[in-house]
C-alpha cells in the first residue's frame, strides 16, 4: 500500500468519524432514547481506532491538520459541489469571488477525487494548448487537486490579467501528465453560433453559454424566421455549460407552450416545479438538439425538458450530470461549509446529478479522432452527432 494512498484512506476514516461523532452527540442532545441509526452504533469502534491512531500510529499526527484533511474528505463524499474552506481558505473564497477576475477559460468539477474539464471556451488560452473536456487536472501550481475543495480549485485557476498558472494535465490517451502553462486573461463570450443548412430550411444555433443576453439573442433569431412553415430548428448544445438553470429554463420555454420544465427539491427544501409560460413560447418547428459529455447544468436542463416533453429528440453523447443548488454555512471559528441542499431534475423525474442525459441517438466522435484532436488540437473532418441530426431533421415533416 503506498504512502498517497494511506493518506487518503487515513483521511477519510477520520472524516468518517468526525461525522460520527458530531451525530452521536447531536442525537443525545436532540433526542435521548430515538433508535439510532446503525452507522451510530459503530461509534464506540470508531473512538478505538482513533485512540489507536492516536497512541501507536508511526508518528504523532498533527489533529489540527487531522482534522482540516478530514472535513474536507467527508465533504467530497457527497457530491462534487459540496466543500470544507478551513478559515484562511474561506477568506481566501470571499476574497477572490469566482468569475471576477482573468480566466484560462474552463470550467471544472471533480470526478474521482481529481479536478476535471467540464468544457472550454472558444478562443481562449485553455482551446489554444489543446484542452478539451475529459481531461483532468493533476495540480494547479503544484497543488495537488485531490486535496482541493471544488470552490478552491476554481479560486486557484483564476488571477489578474497576464498573471500565469501552471496546470499538470491528464489526457485520456497519454501516460504522463502534461505540465502546461497558461496566461491567465479577460475572456470575452463568444458570439451566437448561427448557420442555414438545407437551402435555408434549418437554422443552426450554437449558444457557447447560457446568460439571459444568449438567451435573448436565441430568442430573437427563432422569431425573425419565415412564417411560411418550413422552417426547421438544429440547437447545438454540446461543451454549453456556463450560465445558470434559470436560463436553461427560457431556453427549454422558447420551445415549449406548456409542461413542466424541471423540478429542484432537497430534504428540507420545498419542493418547486417550474411550468412552461405561454407567454414566452416563440416556435413549435421541428426540432433536434445535439448533446455531449461537456453540455452540464442549465443546458442539460433545456435538454431534458424538451426530450421529456417530446418536442425534441436528442442526439450525441451522455451528458455531464451537473444541476444543484448550494449554501453556504459559516461556522463559529470563521471556517465554511458550502452544502448542496437542492437538485434539479427532469420532467420524467432524473436527477442530473446522478442521472445526466442520454440521448435517444448515442452518437460521438470516433476514438481515432479524439486521439486526433488530443494531439494536435484540430477539429475531426467529419462531425458525426451533427451530420446525424441534419438527416433527422430533414426526415421530419416541416
Amino acid at each position: 500500500m503506498n504512502r498517497f494512498f494511506q493518506r487518503t484512506v487515513f483521511v477519510l476514516s477520520l472524516g468518517l468519524l468526525v461525522a460520527l461523532i458530531a451525530g452521536e452527540f447531536g442525537l443525545r442532545a436532540v433526542s435521548a432514547g430515538s433508535n439510532d441509526d446503525g452507522a451510530y452504533k459503530q461509534i464506540n469502534v470508531y473512538q478505538q481506532v482513533l485512540k489507536h491512531i492516536q497512541a501507536e500510529y508511526v508518528t504523532e499526527p498533527n489533529m489540527t491538520d487531522v482534522t482540516s484533511g478530514a472535513l474536507h474528505g467527508l465533504l467530497e463524499t457527497l457530491d462534487a459541489d459540496s466543500s470544507y474552506l478551513t478559515p484562511t481558505e474561506y477568506k481566501i473564497y470571499k476574497d477572490h469571488p469566482i468569475g471576477a477576475d482573468a480566466q484560462i477559460g474552463i470550467n471544472v468539477s471533480k470526478r474521482y477525487g481529481y479536478a476535471v474539464i467540464v468544457s472550454v471556451m472558444p478562443g481562449s488560452p485553455a482551446e489554444k494548448e489543446h484542452f478539451i473536456d475529459g481531461d483532468a487536472i493533476e495540480s494547479i501550481n503544484g497543488e495537488s487537486t485531490r486535496e482541493l475543495s471544488l470552490a478552491m480549485i476554481k479560486v486557484l485557476l483564476e488571477g489578474k490579467p497576464g498573471s500565469e498558472v501552471t496546470l499538470s494535465v491528464i489526457r485520456p490517451r497519454k501516460e504522463a501528465p502534461d505540465k502546461v502553462t497558461l496566461t491567465r486573461v479577460n475572456l470575452s463570450v463568444p458570439s451566437l453560433g448561427e448557420q442555414q443548412y438545407e437551402n435555408s430550411s434549418i437554422l443552426y444555433l450554437k449558444p457557447i453559454v447560457l446568460t439571459p443576453a444568449r438567451v435573448d439573442e436565441i430568442a430573437s433569431r427563432l422569431k425573425s424566421m419565415p412564417k411560411n412553415g418550413n422552417k426547421k430548428v438544429l440547437l447545438d448544445l454540446r461543451d454549453v455549460s456556463g450560465g445558470d438553470e434559470a436560463q436553461g429554463e427560457r431556453l427549454a420555454n422558447l420551445f415549449l407552450k406548456q409542461g413542466t420544465l424541471a423540478t429542484l427539491s432537497g430534504q428540507k427544501y420545498p419542493l418547486q416545479t417550474f411550468s412552461a409560460d405561454p407567454s414566452r413560447f416563440v416556435t413549435d418547428a421541428p426540432l433536434v438538439v445535439i448533446v455531449n459529455r461537456g453540455t452540464a447544468g442549465p443546458a442539460e436542463l433545456a435538454a431534458a425538458a424538451l426530450a421529456d416533453d417530446k418536442r425534441a429528440d436528442l442526439v450525441g453523447e451522455r451528458t455531464f450530470g451537473d444541476g444543484a443548488v448550494q449554501k453556504t454555512i459559516e461556522l463559529s471559528d470563521g471556517a465554511a461549509v458550502i452544502l448542496t441542499v437542492a437538485t434539479y431534475s427532469s420532467p420524467g423525474g432524473k436527477k442530473f446529478l446522478d442521472e445526466a442525459v442520454t440521448p435517444s441517438v448515442l452518437i460521438g466522435p470516433t476514438p481515432e479522432q479524439e486521439a486526433e484532436e488530443d494531439e494536435t488540437g484540430t477539429q475531426p473532418k467529419t462531425d458525426a452527432p451533427l451530420d446525424k441530426a441534419l438527416e433527422m431533421l430533414k426526415a421530419k415533416a416541416a
